[in-house]
């Protein structure tokens, strides 16, 4: 369970580095991605990561450190966004429209119940990118007390991404991870017949085109109806496509990444998924020792780890 818990953040940070030197481009326009590369939009060099990894060790540092709380988290994205911290090279160089958007108003109001845009189309993939430390500090609740899980799972979205839409996927996929991280089998999280997805629609109904996912659409696609687009929907549904039927963490990420578009995101999505399922063990001994900045990946892990 360790190796699996460790490998949900790992592999959500190697999925942002194989993608990262490809992001925005389309499918098709690189050579297919089969480990890190340097250049791309932000001219990293090859293991270095983006905003979805810096993101995540923002919300792992405020679970740690504070608890559960959505304006210490804000603050944490704040300090990323305006100084650089938690950030590869110090420096905030990828933030999506919505984000800054939201980290704008929280900076203005200092509420972060009411700084993320609920509109539907706002609807970005910005908050299921980072989610992973929900599950690997909350998921022991998602046997106990599904209720209090999913409403982690939710509000862990709300300082930036508040649609429905988000909230859904934040919630759906954070209970996967969890129980992935705790050994279920993949056919059965994946499974529209899950009972753990019945009782998140008990609970409260999930948004209709993130119940059409949990229901397999991502079974029946393959690309270009498959896009690794920055729209949650489609992002989601991406990642779970790459995911579902791979051999190995390796297949899973790199499908991922090579959806092009905003590669880097789906791949950290995929990351989480496949770490989760496979374990840090089996990710790629070369992909994990020339990892960026794998300091600040522990620290993260120590912290959640922390009673």
């Amino acid at each position: 369970m360790n190796d699996r818990f460790r490998g949900t953040l790992i592999g959500l940070a190697v999925g942002d580095a194989l993608g990262a030197a490809i992001e925005f481009r389309p499918p098709g326009s690189f050579p297919p991605v089969i480990g890190y590369r340097d250049g791309g939009p932000h001219n990293l060099k090859p293991g270095q990561w983006t905003d979805d990894t810096s993101m995540a060790l923002a919300l792992a540092d405020s679970i740690a450190l504070a608890g559960w709380n959505l304006n210490d988290q804000a603050d944490r994205y704040v300090q990323w966004w305006q100084n650089g911290k938690y950030s590869v090279n110090d420096r905030c160089f990828d933030i999506g429209i919505t984000t800054v958007s939201a980290l704008r108003k929280y900076a203005a109001t200092g509420d972060a119940l009411t700084s993320g845009d609920r509109s539907n189309y706002r609807s970005g993939n910005g908050s299921i990118m980072r989610i992973a430390p929900v599950p690997m500090r909350y998921g022991h609740l998602y046997a106990s007390d599904l209720s209090k899980f999913s409403s982690i799972a939710e509000e862990s979205s709300i300082p930036t991404h508040a649609s429905e839409q988000c909230l859904s996927a934040c919630r759906y996929l954070a209970s996967i991870i969890a129980a992935l991280i705790h050994g279920k089998d993949r056919n059965e999280v994946l499974s529209p017949n899950w009972k753990t997805l019945q009782d998140l629609e008990t609970i409260k109904p999930l948004d209709p085109l993130i119940k059409e996912i949990t229901q397999g659409s991502f079974r029946t696609k393959q690309p270009p109806a498959i896009k690794g687009s920055g729209w949650v929907v489609k992002s989601l549904e991406a990642s779970l496509w790459a995911f579902h039927n791979a051999d190995s963490f390796e297949e899973a990420v790199l499908k991922a990444v090579n959806l092009g578009d905003d590669a880097d995101t789906t791949g950290a999505i995929c990351g989480q998924l496949a770490g989760a399922y496979w374990g840090e063990g089996n990710i790629p001994l070369e992909f994990r020792t020339t990892l960026a900045r794998t300091d600040l990946l522990e620290n993260a892990i120590n912290g959640l780890l922390s009673p």
